[in-house]
């Protein structure tokens, strides 16, 4: 039988996210059927988890009402203190082992006594014992030691989440649930164009890509997570500087280290007209310190600046959606990427690592 690799688990998303949507909601009844009306929701997360956690914040709070906190679990178990008006707390990890997560969790359990939730793709593991109830994202275990079908996984399963949720709170009606239904299902059906037309894409510029001495993706609002998980995974398997960053933070120091060499990524959403023309201007003025400038885009509209570097991919008409394809082409990009510069990705290294860190229960066992 041929290994899985992390593009195995990239192709295998149109299915598994499909899935997800098939089993709702008798998926997440079971999961908040105890649940309580709250305001203040506190998530606990870390690496690709806290990067889908962000893609899924501003969805989760337009439909719930809630407040909604993102923390790193290592960080805030050791120096944060704990709001008292958190009321529903939610640890994410997909393996179920990650330790700063469980601590940080049983942390604010005790403290607070919120309703938890344990988001992962182990129901088995240790995580899951510690909180109320388990949303098990239906992926089984990732035997690659890179993220992706599980990433997006965890972004539906958690926008589902705060749909259902609402929808038993009243602050929805069924009619606008399943309008919201079928705005998932539309995403998720164009997840395999997606893949191809993100393919085609690193094709035409496939010397270039090799090239990069560096790699920065820009854009703004439900992206966040999307720049956050750009970041991440470039940097697991392409291993040169890669950074994601919010508009506004781009426009603050990082703009100071454009070189000609430079490669950018920009994310177009269907944002308000403030926030376009703001991106615009910033690719402009970029434009004269590097001709690398690509864009990715989700609005449906042909390109302002027409340099034959856009991807155009699905309109998606409420941005908060955005994130589930938006991630899609970096994805394939790190796959591709690595590949053509010659990077052995099923090469195992660090293999000690969760051994002498301890950032997991036990080491985890990849292919």
């Amino acid at each position: 039988m041929t290994k899985p690799t992390m593009l195995t688990y990239i192709n295998q998303e149109p299915e598994i996210l499909s899935t997800i949507l098939a089993t709702y909601p008798e998926q997440i009844d079971p999961v908040i059927k105890n649940a309580p009306a709250t305001k203040h929701w506190l998530i606990l997360a870390t690496g690709s988890s806290i990067n889908a956690a962000y893609s899924a914040k501003l969805y989760l709070q337009k439909m719930t009402g809630a407040f909604i906190d993102i923390e790193e679990p290592y960080n805030y178990l050791n120096y944060e203190k704990i709001n008292p008006d958190i009321d529903l707390v939610i640890g994410i990890s997909q393996s179920g082992q990650s330790t700063a997560t469980i601590s940080a969790l049983k942390k604010v359990i005790k403290q607070n006594h919120p309703f938890s939730i344990c988001v992962t793709s182990r129901p088995d593991t240790e995580l899951p014992m510690v909180a109320d109830t388990t949303l098990d994202i239906l992926t089984g275990s990732e035997k690659v030691g890179y993220v992706t079908l599980g990433y997006n996984a965890t972004v539906l399963s958690l926008m589902l989440l705060g749909l259902r949720y609402a929808t038993k709170l009243d602050l929805i009606n069924s009619d606008m649930e399943q309008s919201e239904l079928m705005a998932f299902k539309s995403i998720v059906q164009n997840i395999s164009p997606t893949i191809e037309k993100s393919i085609e894409f690193f094709q035409r510029f496939a010397t270039d890509f090799q090239l990069a001495p560096q790699f920065t993706a820009i854009g703004c609002g439900a992206v966040l997570g999307t720049l956050k998980e750009m970041q991440t995974k470039f940097t697991e398997v392409i291993r040169i500087p890669s950074n994601g960053f919010e508009l506004e933070t781009f426009m603050h120091g990082p703009y100071l280290g454009v070189h000609e060499n430079h490669r950018q990524f920009f994310i177009e959403t269907n944002s308000n007209s403030a926030i376009v023309k703001k991106q615009l201007s910033l690719k402009q003025y970029e434009s004269r310190s590097t001709t690398h400038i690509f864009t990715i885009s989700l609005t449906g509209k042909k390109p302002i600046i027409d340099d034959g570097q856009t991807l155009e991919l699905m309109n998606i008409d409420d941005e908060l959606k955005s994130p589930l394809l938006a991630v899609i082409p970096f994805q394939i990009f790190a796959w591709y990427i690595a590949k053509v510069k010659g990077i052995n990705l099923p090469h195992l290294i660090f293999n000690d690592f969760s051994d002498i860190v301890h950032n997991k229960t036990e080491a985890q066992q990849y292919v």
